[in-house]
């Protein structure tokens, strides 16, 4: 039923694009959705609160009160904050805004609820993109906008309003991320990825950072794997950094949709150069930064505290990436980043002595090499460092796995990994932090290696240079039998291509061409 309702609405929504441009055309649809999913939640609790001031047996029943008493109360912000539920202005409910549609200033008319809301809500301070009055749609196309987002309701059930609007809003971020291509994969993880990272990661509770948290993937897959696991929303406190205003803006929304507490920082800022958590040590990190950033450096990062393990090189950001990872770690944290293949082995400048460093104080844990093509933005092979400040088992081994066989083609130019094979990883790396003896070594798949051993070849941490290839099935046949067979075949061709020979020159002589 939701996927059913996903792919007609992202068909109706391509449809209204007209000739805008997908990055464009991305805010005004997500900020819509935005909109209508604060006010649907907003109308459930008015509606749950009706219901509660009429129940004698209720603790919020008001006896005796009249209907404009009853109004009033309605009113006050305080019920709605109470329940986590942002307050939203007459002037900017949805069916406000849906009944204006046709009005040539519609797009005027949601920019201003758009800053009301944010004056009555200070966590939405500076976060809502107001571009609706100079958006360059056809006449009449944004009302039309407005009405296909206006079928995105689900009744009273604020839980299930959540849950449903949240997944048609990480479905519109692929659907770009996939329209837009190059530019669009700047800000969205594929979800495979993302879960594959939470697998291993498993963050159960505690500070969760992205320091490159595009539109917050990362945290929405970290809220649901508590849930699917026992835990309550919330159990995870959200520290997030985005450069980019727009993608900083849309991480905001996309966690408030679900309800989820978060801290972006004050602002948008670059992470190497403002840092907005510098106190910040995490109990889990997850982040896919920009592959091999190579306008990255600035003066005063010389002599950084983050570089513990060797000052990164000016042209690429990979190992700056990792080493500010691991300083916001605790000491007990783990970390999982996704970078380019390049990194595993790299001796460009200072990233050999860099890695080589890393390896040697054991921090490096376990390794993962990705399928080809997971990505909307570029073909860049790339893998999965996971790290650790400290070890509490399997301290001088890192754990290789070789996932690059493992990829599905969910499209002609996009694959990801099925969840039974991210549940493999995850169960791998689970089997084999316990130290016991369900955790075994498979040719061609995963391999526990010492540090001693990673050294002896160069401290390359590429998993195919260690887990080796499958073991070769048994054959049926003999081999000599086999043998027979092909000579056989090669024989009947030959004699064939004999044949073809004959025919050929017996046409040439027809045409009076002789050998």
């Amino acid at each position: 039923m939701i996927d059913d309702i996903k792919k007609t609405l992202w068909a109706a929504a391509d449809k209204l694009r007209a000739n805008m441009d997908a990055a464009e055309y991305k805010h005004l649809v997500l900020g819509l959705i935005f909109v209508k999913y604060i006010s649907d939640t907003f109308a459930a609790r008015r509606i749950e609160l009706q219901r509660r001031f009429a129940d004698p047996a209720d603790d919020y029943f008001l006896a005796d009160a009249t209907a404009e008493q009853l109004a009033d109360e309605l009113e006050d912000r305080d019920y709605y904050r109470a329940d986590n539920v942002f307050w939203v202005p007459e002037s900017a409910r949805w069916e406000v805004l849906r009944a204006a549609a046709k009005q040539t200033d519609i797009g005027k008319r949601i920019d201003e609820a758009l800053t009301v809301i944010e004056a009555e809500n200070p966590r939405l301070k500076n976060i809502l993109d107001k571009r609706y009055a100079r958006a360059q749609l056809p006449d009449g196309k944004l009302g039309e906008l407005i009405d296909l987002v206006s079928t995105v309701g689900f009744g009273e059930d604020a839980g299930q309003a959540r849950d449903v609007l949240g997944q048609v809003y990480e479905y519109f971020l692929g659907q770009f991320a996939s329209a837009e291509g190059k530019k669009g994969g700047q800000f969205y993880t594929p979800a495979s990825i993302v879960k594959t990272l939470v697998a291993v990661l498993a963050p159960h509770h505690g500070k969760v950072y992205d320091p490159c948290c595009g539109s917050g993937g990362m945290f929405v897959q970290s809220e649901r794997f508590i849930e699917a696991h026992g835990g309550r929303r919330g159990d995870a406190a959200i520290y997030g950094q985005e450069s980019n205003p727009t993608t900083w803006r849309l991480a905001a929304m996309n966690l408030a949709i679900r309800g989820i507490d978060f801290n972006l920082g004050r602002e948008p800022g670059d992470t190497f150069t403002r840092n907005q958590h510098p106190d910040l040590r995490a109990d889990f990190i997850l982040a896919n930064p920009p592959f091999n950033v190579s306008d990255w450096w600035h003066g005063s990062l010389t002599g950084d505290p983050r570089w513990l393990y060797g000052e990164p090189p000016a042209g690429n950001a990979n190992y700056a990436w990792l080493q500010h990872m691991l300083y916001h770690l605790k000491p007990t944290g783990r970390a999982g980043i996704v970078l380019a293949n390049g990194s595993m082995s790299s001796s460009q400048n200072s990233e050999g002595d860099i890695r080589r460093a890393m390896v040697e104080a054991d921090v490096v844990e376990v390794m993962v090499a990705l399928p080809g093509q997971l990505f909307f933005n570029t073909q860049i092979p790339a893998c999965l460092w996971f790290l650790a400040r400290r070890k509490s088992t399997r301290k001088g081994e890192v754990l290789f796995i070789d996932a690059r066989k493992l990829g599905r083609m969910i499209s002609r130019s996009q694959a990801e990994l099925a969840d039974e094979v991210i549940d493999r990883i995850g169960a791998t790396v689970a089997a084999w932090r316990g130290g016991t003896g369900d955790y075994q070594d498979v040719a061609g798949f995963c391999r526990c290696v010492t540090l001693a051993a990673i050294a002896e070849q160069g401290h390359v941490l590429t998993p195919g240079r260690y887990v080796g290839t499958e073991e070769a099935e048994q054959d049926d046949e003999a081999f000599a039998d086999k043998m027979r067979q092909l000579t056989r075949k090669l024989g009947e061709q030959m004699d064939r291509g004999a044949e073809l020979d004959q025919l050929i020159r017996r046409q040439l002589r027809g045409l009076g061409y002789e050998f």
